[in-house]
């Protein structure tokens, strides 16, 4: 540098700084609001996030941002969390672990000590008091598929859009290093004038046509296929293909439990859920007596399966992927399902199509007596008479998860879960960040109603973010499911076991403790059929806006059928010894 000029900086057309260029982008792929927490490594960066047009939110610890940024993300399509060095990225990498397990894309932006701190190895505060200031990237390096450290000016715009890139065209987290010296540097802000390009990168044409044709071979020749929808369908954005292949060849279609919400459930098509030995007896009879069975995005894990039930022949099977696929036995590696759906759609020959009908669940008409108390297996069948087009519904690891699968959505509903990594806590977190993508996106008048179903032995964990959700004025309405503890626990392990048990609270409080107040937050507490019905038919309950938080009895020892089925599995799975 000669008379304090930065020859690396003064041929830049547009100079930016770093901070400002890295929110800008985010911006413009779609974020609008940053979860986390401020930390001394990364405060400065938090004063440019207003200029760029984001919404910094602030959670309760970094776990919990972590999950509101996972909720954000898959009502939104990406989302982002900043934290600081150390303590605080540390706290978060369960969640963005879960992100990267359910093929979530998410940016993790951690404040980090400066380049000069770093190279002079110095003692600083958050650090493992050993100079490697490089470990905790390193941790995270396994549950994010890009890593950037930000710490050469003439590289940084070019990395910050990788990552970016990355992050939203595989559905997964990438982790950017950001060094406080480094917020106010300057790159070239003429390449924000172009737009990240976030197409997806097209099949090789031979390889596509080859992979197309012999689905179709398979296709034409099936006489019962089926379709099978699974998570990855959802997030690596194919339900448009989807739905345009249920539409032409009129097959009948299924979803996992991990894909429930991909198709719509008024579609005269959807046959149900199946999750092989827990399913109904009408889909498992269909699915499992196919002779093709077109699976799209799978997720073969063990609670999504009903502990690794399914009962399918390889050689009736075609799975579509997001980086590959397979027909019976053949792999074909980087062939990507969307291009291969959209061919399909264009070339089948319908009059080669056999279409079966979907099998018609009908459950029995039974009368509500309002003084019984509420089942798992009542409530579940009749919640759905409560939800709405559009709604967002989000279920927590435990009774909720599996109980939603007799749930049937109107057209529009968006579903969250986390069957994979299965973290409980993860819903309230999710919630918070979901409802506040729909405000995003909507306004706060017409923002989708956000549902959740929280047992009270996760929420308990997670309980705090809460107060986020009153504190940013988030439509939410949350059902605390009170049955005395960890259900699903007891049924893989220890019914009567104090490890499952949890202290009691006064739930119905817990909005006025995090500053709810009569027009942000109301409480009802239900123990009967009838005050369920008189509350979920109350006009109020149902128009207003903020926070409707309900404390929600049922017993102990009752759970879902399906849970039932996967628990014993599990226990089995568990006490296996060779």
């Amino acid at each position: 540098m000669a008379n304090g000029v930065d020859i690396r900086t003064k041929n830049l057309k547009k100079p930016v700084d770093v901070a400002e260029y890295l929110f800008t982008r985010l911006y413009q792929i779609g974020i609008r609001s940053v979860h986390g927490l401020p930390g001394d490594f990364n405060l400065v960066a938090l004063d440019y996030l207003p200029k760029a047009g984001l919404k910094w939110v602030g959670n309760c610890n970094e776990l919990n941002a972590a999950y509101a940024a996972d909720g954000y993300a898959r009502v939104n399509g990406i989302g982002a969390i900043i934290t600081t060095f150390g303590v605080g990225e540390l706290s978060a990498i369960n969640g963005i672990a879960g992100a990267y397990s359910e093929h979530v894309p998410i940016v993790h932006i951690v404040g980090c000590p400066s380049t000069i701190s770093q190279r002079s190895g110095l003692l600083l505060h958050h650090t493992l008091g050993n100079g490697d200031f490089n470990a905790f990237a390193n941790m995270s390096a396994a549950v994010s598929v890009v890593v950037a450290k930000l710490n050469d000016p003439t590289e940084i715009a070019a990395q910050i859009d990788h990552a970016l890139r990355e992050c939203y065209l595989r559905s997964r987290p990438v982790y950017i290093m950001f060094p406080t010296d480094m917020v106010e540097k300057k790159v070239e802000g003429e390449r924000l004038e172009t737009e990240i390009d976030l197409r997806e990168p097209a099949n090789d044409p031979d390889r596509e046509d080859y992979v197309v044709d012999v689905v179709l071979k398979y296709l034409h020749n099936a006489e019962k296929p089926v379709l099978l929808v699974d998570a990855c369908a959802i997030r690596h954005r194919v339900l448009e293909e989807v739905h345009d292949l249920i539409e032409k060849t009129n097959l009948p279609v299924f979803v996992t439990p991990m894909g429930k919400g991909a198709i719509n459930e008024t579609h005269p098509n959807f046959g149900g859920v199946y999750s092989g030995s827990a399913s109904s007896p009408a889909i498992k009879e269909m699915v499992e007596g196919s002779d093709l069975v077109i699976s799209i995005g799978s997720m073969k894990s063990d609670f999504n399966t009903a502990g690794f039930s399914y009962r399918m022949s390889q050689l009736a099977s075609i799975d579509l992927h997001s980086d590959h696929c397979i027909v019976r036995y053949s792999e074909y590696p980087g062939v990507r399902m969307k291009g291969v759906l959209r061919k399909v759609i264009d070339r089948v020959d319908l009059s080669r199509v056999k279409a079966l009908p979907a099998p018609k669940i009908e459950r029995p008409q039974t009368k509500c007596d309002p003084q019984a108390v509420i089942s798992q297996e009542w409530f579940w069948a009749n919640i759905d008479k409560f939800l709405r087009e559009e709604d967002i519904v989000i279920t927590e690891t435990g009774t909720a998860n599996f109980g939603v699968w007799e749930t049937r959505f109107p057209p529009g509903v968006t579903a969250l879960n986390q069957i994979l990594w299965g973290s409980i806590g993860w819903a309230v977190g999710a919630c918070q960040g979901a409802a506040l993508a729909t405000q995003d996106e909507r306004g706060p008048e017409k923002a989708r109603r956000t549902i959740l179903f929280e047992g009270d032995g996760s929420l308990q964990l997670t309980v705090q973010e809460i107060s986020t959700m009153i504190r940013h004025n988030l439509n939410v309405i949350l059902f605390a499911i009170c049955n005395d503890g960890y259900t699903i626990e007891r049924y893989i392990h220890g019914m009567d076991e104090k490890y499952n048990d949890i202290a009691e609270w006064r739930y119905k409080d817990l909005p006025a403790v995090f500053g709810g107040n009569e027009d942000t937050a109301k409480s009802y507490v239900v123990k009967t059929r009838g005050e369920l019905e008189a509350l979920l038919g109350d006009k109020d309950f149902n128009e207003r806006k903020g926070l409707r938080f309900v404390e929600l009895y049922m017993p102990r020892e009752d759970a879902p059928s399906s849970l039932k089925v996967t628990a014993e599995a599990s226990a089995k799975r568990n006490a296996m010894t060779e």
